[in-house]
């Protein structure tokens, strides 16, 4: 899903091309988007489903966007859908989630002390049946300021719904490793030791701090937080 103009084309198109060559068979790649100029021919790209949310002014609708996949009917798609972030870099198989079992498949949250215990799923990898959860979408519709002032995200709101309803599963440990805690290496060791990809990971996740180009350049977005240029990600990051 690409929307606004923080991501370009090309994260689309690196998207795809990681897919590509981590998933075995036919697939369908769809990105959900305002604006598809300059997306590769083997992804399609349809309109993101409005959600018309009452926003104040100069506040961002963020990622609630996210739960328009969860439309009863989605452009007439059908089947599985995984659900990929588009700055998250595929490092291994990806056949292994569509065989996972589970109604709704999620990263579990990064585990870390102010929020050990938290249901909460990480909405950058998630699996589920297209059409199957359409009440999550309907309530938030109906309901849009009670949901926005009781969850801080999209997220909250989609893991807590999905955990009553008994439908909410998560990925194995390890499959889906999040770059800012499990790819640096400790303080003071990330002075002279490059970020690496954990073993058994398969989807690394780039969230908070950097984005794969980032990554790459030995960049981070927070002041006294020094990295070296994670190289691997141009092993991976390409079209």
């Amino acid at each position: 899903m690409k929307w606004g103009t923080k991501y370009g084309p090309e994260y689309v198109n690196r998207l795809y091309a990681m897919v590509r060559r981590n998933l075995s068979g036919d697939f369908k790649f769809v990105c959900l988007t305002d604006d598809g100029n300059g997306v590769r021919p083997e992804v399609t790209c349809l309109p993101i489903p409005p959600l018309n949310l009452h926003l104040a002014p100069g506040q961002r609708d963020g990622a609630w966007k996210k739960l328009t996949t969860f439309e009863k009917d989605l452009h007439g798609l059908s089947g599985p859908a995984l659900f990929l972030d588009l700055d998250v870099v595929v490092v291994g198989s990806l056949d292994a989630f569509f065989e996972q079992p589970g109604e709704f498949l999620i990263i579990h949250d990064y585990d870390r002390p102010w929020r050990r215990g938290r249901i909460t799923g990480n909405s950058s990898v998630y699996r589920f049946e297209l059409g199957a959860h359409a009440d999550v979408l309907a309530y938030f519709r109906a309901n849009m300021d009670k949901v926005q002032a009781e969850y801080r995200n999209e997220q909250t709101y989609l893991s807590d719904v999905l955990h009553k309803q008994g439908k909410l599963s998560y990925w194995p440990d390890g499959w889906c490793p999040s770059f800012k805690y499990h790819g640096i290496p400790t303080w003071p060791t990330n002075y002279w030791e490059e970020p690496f990809v954990p073993e058994g990971a398969r989807i690394m996740v780039f969230h908070g701090e950097c984005n794969p180009p980032d990554a790459l350049a030995g960049r981070r977005n927070r002041a006294f937080r020094f990295i070296k240029p994670a190289r691997w990600v141009a092993k991976y990051w390409k079209e």
